[in-house]
C-alpha cells in the first residue's frame, strides 16, 4: 500500500500548490487524490478519513464551477470575504457533525480513532467549503487541521502522509499570505459571490 499512498500524497500535494496559486486546475488534481486516498484510508481503518475522501469529490465538482465563474483577468479567482456569522455558523455545524460521526464511528465500526478522526473530517469539510467559497479564512483552518492530521498519521504509521500533511501546512501559509495578498487588491468588476 506504501506505493499507492506514495503517488496519492504527490497528487494531493500538487493540487494543494495549485490551490495556493488560485489556479483552477487545483480541482480535478483534486479529484484524483481524493480517490485514491479513500482506498488508502479503508486499508487503515481511517473510516471517517475515506468519507471525507468522498465528500471531497463532491466539494470538487462545486468549488470548481464556483472559482471558473469567478476567475479574474489574469485567470486566477478572485478571494472573498468570510462574514463572522457565517463563519461561527459554520464551525458549529462542524462540531456538531463531529460528534455525530464520531458517535457513530465510535458505537457502529472499528474505527480505530473515531473520535479524532471524525472531528477532523467535520472540520476539514468546513475548510473545503470555505476554499470552495473563496474564503481566505479556509486557510486557518486547513493549518490547524493539518497539524493535527499530522499526529494522527504518524500514530497509524502513515509516514508518508504525515509528511504530505506537514507539508500541507508550509503550503497553507504560503496559500493565506497570498490569498490575503490577493484579497488586499483591488477587485476588478466581477459578479458578486
Amino acid at each position: 500500500m506504501t506505493w499507492v499512498e506514495l503517488i496519492a500524497a504527490i497528487v494531493s500535494a500538487l493540487g494543494v500548490w495549485l490551490t495556493a496559486r488560485r489556479q483552477p486546475w487545483c480541482w480535478p488534481i483534486g479529484l484524483v487524490s481524493v480517490l485514491i486516498y479513500a482506498w488508502v484510508f479503508v486499508d487503515a481503518r481511517l473510516y471517517s478519513d475515506a468519507l471525507l475522501q468522498l465528500a471531497f469529490a463532491g466539494f470538487i465538482g462545486y468549488g470548481w464551477y464556483r472559482w471558473l465563474q469567478h476567475l479574474g483577468e489574469d485567470g486566477l479567482v478572485q478571494v472573498a470575504p468570510l462574514p463572522r456569522r457565517q463563519a461561527i455558523i459554520h464551525l458549529a455545524i462542524g462540531g456538531v457533525g463531529a460528534i455525530a460521526l464520531g458517535a457513530f464511528m465510535h458505537h457502529l465500526t472499528d474505527a480505530a480513532l473515531p473520535w479524532l478522526d471524525a472531528a477532523l473530517t467535520a472540520f476539514s469539510l468546513v475548510a473545503q467549503w470555505w476554499q470552495a467559497r473563496r474564503h481566505v479564512a479556509a486557510w486557518w483552518l486547513w493549518i490547524a487541521v493539518d497539524v493535527i492530521y499530522v499526529g494522527e498519521y504518524v500514530y497509524k504509521h502513515l509516514l508518508i502522509t504525515a509528511v504530505l500533511y506537514a507539508g500541507f501546512v508550509v503550503l497553507a501559509v504560503i496559500g493565506l499570505r497570498a490569498w490575503q495578498g490577493a484579497g488586499r487588491q483591488p477587485a476588478e468588476a466581477s459578479p458578486a459571490a
